[in-house]
C-alpha cells in the first residue's frame, strides 16, 4: 500500500520511464515502472491499467497491484455510461473523491469501500484523438486533486505504445488515413 507523502513528479522520473520503454520483457517492464513512479508521485492503494477495445465497447484488465482481488485478463462492458462517454470517447479524466463518486460509477464499488479505497482517479490513454485504455489510482477518499490529474496524464502517455502493442487487428477495418 502506498499511504505515505508523494512529492512532485520530476525529470528523472520521466527519464526512468523513457528508459524503462527501451527494456525488453514489455509490457511487464514498463507497467511496474509506471506503478512505482505513480506511487511515488500521486499515491495509490490499487493500480490497474486496462486496454480498451473499442469495437466491442469493453476493457480488459492488462495489470494490477492487486491480482487476487482484480486478476489481469478480467474484463467490463462499458457502453452507455456517464463515465464511458468522459473517459472513452472525450478523453478526459475522471476524479471520484468520494465513496459516493466511486458507487456512483462503478459496479464493484462494495469491493472498492470494502478495501477502503474512497478515491479514484481514470486517466484515459490516448493517441491520436482515440483511447487505448485507461490508468486507474484508488486510494482514501478525498486523496485526489486536479494536480494529479496532471500528472496522471503526462505518467500516462508513456502506456500508449503498450496499448497499441496489444491491439487487434481487423481484416475488414477501414485503413486510417
Amino acid at each position: 500500500m502506498h499511504d505515505t507523502k508523494t512529492r512532485l513528479l520530476q525529470l528523472s522520473d520521466l527519464q526512468r520511464l523513457a528508459r524503462a520503454m527501451r527494456e525488453p520483457a514489455q509490457p511487464a517492464t514498463l507497467f511496474d515502472a509506471i506503478a512505482d513512479v505513480a506511487a511515488a508521485t500521486i499515491g495509490f492503494r490499487l493500480i490497474t491499467i486496462m486496454a480498451y477495445d473499442a469495437r466491442n465497447q469493453e476493457v480488459e484488465r492488462v495489470f494490477t497491484n492487486m491480482p487476487d482481488l482484480y486478476p489481469t485478463g478480467g474484463r467490463k462492458k462499458k457502453r452507455g455510461t456517464a463515465w464511458a462517454t468522459q473517459i472513452l470517447q472525450e478523453l478526459r479524466p475522471f476524479r471520484g473523491e468520494t465513496a459516493h463518486d466511486i458507487r456512483n460509477a462503478f459496479d464493484d464499488h462494495m469491493t472498492m469501500a470494502n478495501m477502503g479505497l474512497g478515491s479514484i482517479l481514470n486517466i484515459p490513454i490516448a493517441y491520436d484523438g482515440e483511447c487505448l485504455g485507461t490508468m486507474n489510482l484508488t486510494h482514501v477518499e478525498h486523496w485526489y486533486t486536479r494536480e494529479h490529474e496532471d500528472a496522471g496524464v503526462l505518467l500516462g502517455s508513456f502506456l500508449a505504445p503498450a496499448l497499441v502493442s496489444r491491439m487487434p487487428f481487423y481484416a475488414d477495418a477501414e485503413p486510417r488515413a
